[in-house]
């Protein structure tokens, strides 16, 4: 796979919505394939969406079982807002339609979200905190994250109108949700919140760590909004289909 450095940061465009949705099932693959090199993978566990182009109040996402690792984009299955598989052969992690459904319904602007138990993120989330603007990747989600506690009100309409305009909402003794315009947005915010996560964990178990000021983390979050997320999945993105372009069938 050629990468030209001169286009790298735009975006594509379709005149085709068949293609439109063969590039997003295709980048939902590589989503997966990218979280478990990266071992966001627990079992059975996890699931990432993406509305459909076409029919906008339909879903892919993965099915029950199947390891991310293995995920092509021909194994996607579409779901729609009641709930059934209308293409695709499987199951569905009922936790993933508790979740997902709702959000992609109520939310249309919300084109994908992600949620697995990765071990950073499910770790910061029994403190109940959001993060601190302890380094620039952070501050990232200053103002932008919020927590949510499923336990005590559920994942399915409440956790919908919670997600609000937030990159990712921290699920309290959970794990992170990232929530994104496109597939490649939500995949990054969840890919940076865990790495944020860890960095937290870390610099508290050291000591006394400084914060960013308020002013300055707050321009840090405005400045890095859906094409700074698009933009920083490219190179997963680029790595993953030239090592593993099976992905892409």
């Amino acid at each position: 796979m050629a990468i030209d450095p001169l286009t790298i940061n735009q975006r594509p465009q379709f005149a085709n919505p068949e293609d439109e949705r063969q590039h997003r099932k295709e980048r939902l693959a590589a989503a997966f394939r990218v979280f478990a090199k990266l071992g966001f993978e627990e079992g059975v566990m996890g699931h990432i969406s993406a509305r459909d182009p076409i029919k906008t109040d339909h879903y892919w996402t993965n099915p029950f079982g199947l390891s991310f690792g293995l995920i092509k984009a021909s194994d996607l299955v579409l779901m729609n807002f009641e709930g059934q598989i209308v293409e695709g052969r499987g199951l569905v992690h009922p936790g993933g339609i508790q979740l997902h459904l709702p959000i992609l319904r109520d939310n249309p602007d919300i084109v994908s979200a992600a949620h697995t138990h990765s071990i950073y993120g499910r770790t910061w989330s029994t403190f109940g905190r959001l993060l601190d603007p302890l380094t620039a990747e952070a501050a990232v989600f200053y103002n932008s994250h919020s927590i949510y506690d499923s336990f005590e009100r559920g994942e399915g309409d409440n956790l919908a109108q919670a997600v609000g305009n937030n990159k990712a909402v921290l699920l309290k003794n959970h794990g992170i949700l990232s929530l994104g315009k496109t597939v490649d947005e939500a995949a990054y915010w969840f890919v940076s919140f865990e790495k944020a996560s860890q960095a937290q964990l870390l610099a508290q178990a050291a000591g006394e760590p400084t914060l960013i000021g308020d002013k300055h983390a707050q321009a840090i979050a405005d400045r890095t909004g859906e094409q700074f997320g698009w933009l920083n999945f490219q190179p997963y993105y680029q790595a993953i289909v030239r090592e593993q372009p099976d992905l892409l069938d």
